[in-house]
């Protein structure tokens, strides 16, 4: 099973990094693949709502303003399984978390039950530091992109300062399930 799991903090020794390292260590330990997107390295710009609030995205599928979307959107559309792990900032995902999944909806909830995500599991974790507080609200803008896309939710997860040592177990935990999980619903030919 190829994963990708999208972390979008620029802290690389943080609450965050902690998430996605939990996740990559759950989907290997599983015997899945399992590579890490930094967000925030990849160049994704904002949506600049193209022409008249649509551009190439509503018919074609596709973003036409050029920058390192293109890669990330066709590695999604490749992976099996997705996991995103986004800071919460104000209640909200990370500005490059969010730029991300603007612009992947955009060009996938367009296209209905086409879309190239529909159907592949995700799990979604909000992690606040500081005062801990906006992990629901920023699940729950997570999970509406989650359906919007089509995708399959299979877990959402809540992580603060206070709860991180069980919540990454649990991390760990959900990525390990859902590897096996897909495994097991692949047919015997493998």
């Amino acid at each position: 099973m190829n994963i990708l799991i999208f972390s979008s903090s620029p802290n690389q020794d943080g609450l965050t990094a902690a998430c996605a390292a939990a996740a990559l260590e759950g989907v290997r330990a599983a015997g899945g693949e399992a590579e890490e997107i930094r967000l925030n390295d990849q160049g994704i710009g904002m949506c600049q709502a193209c022409n008249n609030g649509w551009g190439t995205c509503l018919e074609d599928h596709i973003c036409q303003v050029l920058d390192g979307f293109q890669d990330v959107h066709r590695r999604a559309l490749e992976a099996d399984a997705l996991i995103l792990v986004t800071p919460v900032y104000w209640g909200e995902m990370s500005e490059s978390a969010k730029a991300f999944t603007d612009r992947l909806r955009r060009c996938e909830a367009t296209r209905g039950d086409e879309s190239g995500l529909k159907g592949k599991p995700v799990i979604a974790v909000a992690a606040a530091g500081g005062s801990g507080g906006g992990m629901i609200t920023c699940l729950a803008s997570m999970e509406r992109w989650i359906e919007h896309v089509r995708a399959r939710k299979w877990d959402l997860i809540p992580v603060n300062r206070w709860s991180r040592e069980y919540k990454l177990v649990a991390i760990r935990s959900a990525a390990q399930a859902m590897t096996l999980a897909w495994q097991q619903e692949q047919p015997a030919t493998r």
